[in-house]
């Protein structure tokens, strides 16, 4: 099992949480890929730790969709299904709409030009081919948009989707005419803001969501 995995300790938490967490960001970073076998003894060697926190993170991956049990067979990766995508993308959609017209109402000059200097980042990176930091970089760029709507439960709800939209955020930057699409499109998303053009900003979340979409489809549909 090559896979790299990272643990990071916390005090204030229980081993087997820790544990969790650690499989979780390796599921949704890709560095445990869709179809991979979780094999538990592997997995204990080699994050340090014995074979019951392990089952117990197992489980309850199972129960968020991320792993399935077969029969005879175990523990794997679940793989990545045009259903699950819709579905996560249909929330995700209406999410973003109310984001982007509270947005539109409560951005504040500073998380503008915040918001600006993350998408010239965005920009800066395209060709690099660096999916881990891109990806980074497309969240915090979305993440100044749910804080400048001043809703603390919204960006609650826009946090949680976006960790299952992870493993799809990855396939869908592998492709640098995607990439270059999705810079073209922040620039329009700014734009938009900084003019407090609502309808103008929904359009571009629309095709933003749209575009991204179709293009993990592709990906998926090419494997």
């Amino acid at each position: 099992m090559t896979m790299d995995l990272e643990m990071h300790m916390d005090e204030y938490l229980p081993l087997r949480d820790v544990v969790f967490n650690t499989l979780r960001r390796a599921i949704l970073k890709g560095d445990l890929k869709p179809g991979e076998r979780l094999m538990e003894i592997a997995l204990a060697e080699k994050l340090g730790v014995s074979r019951t926190p392990i089952r117990e993170a197992i489980r309850k991956l199972e129960l968020e969709g991320l792993v399935v049990m077969t029969p005879r067979k175990g523990a794997k990766v679940a793989s990545i299904t045009e259903r699950d995508l819709n579905d996560v993308l249909e929330v995700r959609k209406g999410m973003e709409e109310l984001a982007i017209k509270l947005a539109c109402q409560r951005i504040t000059t500073d998380q503008m030009d915040q918001l600006e200097r993350v998408e010239k980042k965005f920009l800066n990176l395209i060709e690099s081919g660096k999916l881990t930091e891109l990806a980074e970089v497309d969240v915090e760029f979305h993440d100044i948009i749910y804080n400048a709507t001043n809703n603390k439960r919204l960006v609650q709800m826009l946090s949680n989707l976006r960790e299952q939209m992870y493993r799809y955020r990855m396939e869908y930057l592998k492709d640098s005419a995607v990439r270059k699409k999705l810079a073209e499109e922040h620039g329009e998303i700014c734009k938009a803001l900084r003019k407090r053009d609502m309808e103008g900003a929904l359009r571009c979340i629309y095709v933003h969501v749209d575009n991204q979409q179709k293009a993990i489809i592709r990906s998926l549909n090419a494997e």
